[in-house]
């Protein structure tokens, strides 16, 4: 495994970090646990330290299930990251309820890696203004938080301004070969870089859409170098960035596990060449791509029942797919009716929600009719 270590930081933390996003799930959204569990501990044999959670991943039942899985391996082997979600905080007692209760969840004393979740330009008003900050700071002088950073998700002005308001300990980007210009992107990593803030990756492969492209693409990349998959393209492409703390994989099954710690081994940062490679894979891709979703599920519940996340997957699977035939049974069979974009309500609370900050309700609309096109096979 590669490890980066940071002496400010006093952190050497595996290139490869853990992300309690994906873990697999039965029918009803359960975790599947001895499953999940299993993964955990090959990551943990393969040289994974770095373990990241949130507050409500997986409908609240992530911290739990890694408190719970974690239980009996040696504290000071792994770092552990949670993040406050700081759209449900009012108050600084509203915060410390939850800290409590993440303490609890994940049979923990402390936090190697806190994060104010998700903050944006409207969020980071709030959490100054609720007095959060002084809150998180007054946890770290007693130990329970050891390093404060944030998650990011609206554009790089606002990322700027909650970057340079303080000295963070890290922050937490949505970083990609393909997303080299959304969100912070590109210039948002280069100005923590400058200002000596480490960086922690999340979406390396765009919710999957980077590991598995069109055949083009992948062909593209097979050409170069055979012996390397598309999402270990994607992973060597985020690793390769000198300021980048850890890369995080949602891994959803053993195999992506096993696939991610080979990249990890045997690790080397891209060659100009193969920067250049990805660039042209990257204007492959975007010319291909119906929308920015990346499955996060944040749009969820929907009030009226609607699979966001589903409808938007099944929509840019048919802009990668050579033959649309092959999703119709997807989109008329096995996603229920109920589920389908038709049903949306246009209430807006998708869109307030979403980190890629998409339109939401015109986007379920567009999806509903090319779908709805699809020829049967």
């Amino acid at each position: 495994m590669e490890y980066r270590e940071n002496k400010r930081l006093n952190a050497r933390v595996s290139l490869l970090g853990f992300g309690g996003m994906r873990f697999p799930t039965d029918g009803e959204g359960k975790i599947r646990e001895a499953e999940a569990a299993g993964m955990l501990r090959r990551a943990l044999e393969g040289g994974v330290n770095y373990f990241d959670t949130a507050h409500y991943y997986h409908d609240s039942q992530s911290e739990g299930f890694l408190g719970r899985a974690l239980e009996g391996v040696p504290r000071d082997s792994y770092y552990l990251a949670t993040k406050l979600p700081v759209w449900k905080v009012e108050s600084v007692s509203d915060a410390q309820e939850i800290f409590d209760l993440q303490l609890e969840r994940l049979r923990t004393g402390c936090f190697d890696f806190y994060l104010f979740h998700a903050l944006d330009r409207k969020r980071w008003q709030a959490v100054k203004e609720q007095g959060l900050v002084e809150w998180a700071e007054e946890l770290q002088r007693q130990g329970k938080i050891r390093r404060l950073g944030f998650s990011f998700h609206d554009s790089y002005e606002a990322f700027e301004e909650i970057l340079t308001a303080r000295q963070w300990d890290f922050c937490q980007l949505q970083l990609n070969y393909l997303d080299t210009e959304e969100q912070a992107g590109l210039k948002g990593y280069h100005l923590a870089e400058r200002m000596g803030v480490p960086v922690v990756v999340m979406e390396p492969v765009k919710g999957g859409l980077l590991a598995a492209p069109p055949e083009e693409v992948e062909e593209l990349l097979r050409a170069a170098r055979p012996e390397r998959t598309p999402a270990g393209w994607a992973l060597r492409w985020a690793a390769s960035l000198p300021g980048v703390l850890t890369v995080l994989s949602g891994m959803g099954i053993m195999a992506q596990v096993e696939e991610n710690l080979a990249t990890f081994a045997r690790f080397t940062p891209l060659e100009p060449e193969e920067t250049e490679l990805l660039a042209r894979a990257a204007a492959e891709l975007r010319r291909r791509t119906n929308n920015g979703c990346t499955g996060c599920e944040y749009c969820m519940p929907c009030p009226a029942g609607v699979d966001i996340p589903e409808n938007f997957s099944l929509w840019n699977r048919l802009a990668r797919c050579r033959d649309a035939s092959l999703l119709w049974r997807s989109w008329n069979e096995v996603l229920k009716d109920e589920a389908k974009g038709k049903h949306c309500v246009g209430c807006g609370r998708c869109e307030e929600a979403c980190p890629q900050h998409l339109p939401i309700r015109a986007d379920l609309a567009r999806a509903q009719a090319a779908l709805d096109a699809v020829p049967r096979p």
